[in-house]
């Protein structure tokens, strides 16, 4: 791909306000070490209206902060089947996103559609779990997960487009 036709990748959580938020911020780091943000594009979004227009959650955006990224710039938006069209890759945080993701998905899309965990096999952990309820270590675990899983994805871009 050149770099008028970018990997466009979608995080995708609830409320689009902790785990989205926190993979799209942890991911554009990593692409911008990489010297990569002129062939990839990010953006996160959520499957449920609940926080439009808001900010990541202060806890996603402190840890985020505690670790060096800056989330604070992004907004939560809602999912919408054209997100199919525009994104290689629409990555659900878990099973129920998933699910909720499968049913906007226009046919003949449904390859962009993954588990976001897909992309760290080696830990042996399906979903990304859900923080919000939780303390903040909840918000540290989610982090350390994304981490581990925002560099397969990046392997899996490198090996699939570059």
């Amino acid at each position: 791909m050149s770099t008028e036709n970018p990997v466009r990748i979608l995080f995708v959580c609830m409320g689009n306000i902790c785990r989205s938020p926190t993979a799209h911020g942890v991911f554009r780091r990593l692409v911008i070490d990489e010297g990569l943000s002129h062939r990839i594009e990010i953006d996160s979004a959520g499957t449920h209206a609940y926080h439009i227009g808001e900010p990541p959650d202060r806890r996603a955006r402190d840890t985020a902060r505690m670790r060096g990224i800056d989330i604070g710039d992004l907004r939560a938006r809602l999912a919408e089947p054209d997100d199919f069209i525009r994104f290689h890759y629409v990555l659900a945080m878990d099973r129920d996103n998933y699910e909720n993701l499968s049913q906007i998905c226009p046919k003949g899309l449904e390859d962009r559609l993954r588990l976001f965990m897909e992309f760290a096999p080696e830990l042996g952990i399906r979903e990304v779990p859900d923080p919000y309820y939780g303390g903040q270590r909840g918000f540290e675990q989610v982090f350390d997960m994304v981490e581990f899983a925002a560099r397969g994805l990046l392997l899996d871009i490198k090996s699939r487009y570059f």
